[in-house]
């Protein structure tokens, strides 16, 4: 009977001692789970998917976030192989294209003698054909493109938003400056060379740079509410005595 009751208390104390322990680790748990939902809700411009998601979550996404090593190091290489043979090696496009159509045709003439040779049919031979729907997909979007910009741009015009007008006024500023200095070629390199590892280092650095870029925007927000206070203000209220004299 002692010995029931000894282990009845035993018992006893070691839950006590359980649940206990229990409400302190939840209660400890608790400001860390809010601090982690804290720092996922803080990310930058409060943006709430993955960046595989954001890049549209497809074939695209695995390529440029460098899910298949091997395919995202070969379309670089070749864009780097295609740089160097443009820019440093002085290779004209139209030099380029017909040395390439020159090696198509020796392969092609090369393969239909030998087929006829070893009595193959030369209909084997391999012939390059690019789909006319690649053609319309590539106009249909650049086009798409090009008019969704100029609308951007005659839409900020025609607002009369001081503002906007004056910060897409010094991007293209600054993108005349960078023309200036590489031509066109270079800057298509530079941004396919930024896209295809940016968004990878973004991925796996992501609540250092998201922490430096709000320390930034944050420096360039006060910087900017100064200007405001002591020149785009005065020059809306200039604008807006003169309308009224008129």
């Amino acid at each position: 009977m002692s010995k029931n009751m000894e282990n009845v208390a035993e018992n006893l104390i070691h839950n006590i001692v359980e649940t206990v322990t229990d409400t302190i680790q939840h209660q400890t748990s608790k400001p860390e789970e809010q601090n982690r939902t804290s720092a996922r809700v803080k990310k930058l411009f409060g943006r709430q998917k993955t960046i595989h998601r954001i890049f549209g979550g497809g074939q695209s996404a695995d390529l440029l976030l460098w899910r298949n090593k091997k395919i995202s190091s070969s379309v670089l290489t070749c864009a780097t192989a295609i740089w160097v043979l443009f820019e440093w090696l002085n290779y004209h496009f139209l030099t380029f294209l017909a040395f390439a159509l020159f090696v198509i045709m020796l392969v092609q003439f090369g393969w239909s003698n030998i087929s006829v040779v070893l009595n193959r049919s030369t209909t084997q031979v391999p012939r390059v054909a690019i789909p006319q729907d690649v053609f319309v997909n590539v106009a249909t979007s650049l086009g798409a493109q090009i008019n969704q910009f100029l609308n951007y741009i005659q839409d900020v015009a025609c607002e009369r938003n001081l503002r906007q007008f004056l910060v897409v006024a010094a991007s293209l500023w600054a993108a005349a400056i960078i023309g200036t200095w590489c031509n066109f070629l270079t800057v298509i390199y530079v941004g396919f060379v930024c896209a295809h590892t940016l968004p990878v280092v973004y991925e796996k650095y992501e609540d250092e740079i998201d922490e430096f870029l709000y320390k930034l925007l944050g420096q360039v927000q006060d910087r900017y509410s100064k200007v405001d206070v002591s020149v785009l203000s005065k020059l809306s209220r200039g604008n807006l005595k003169s309308k009224k004299g008129d």
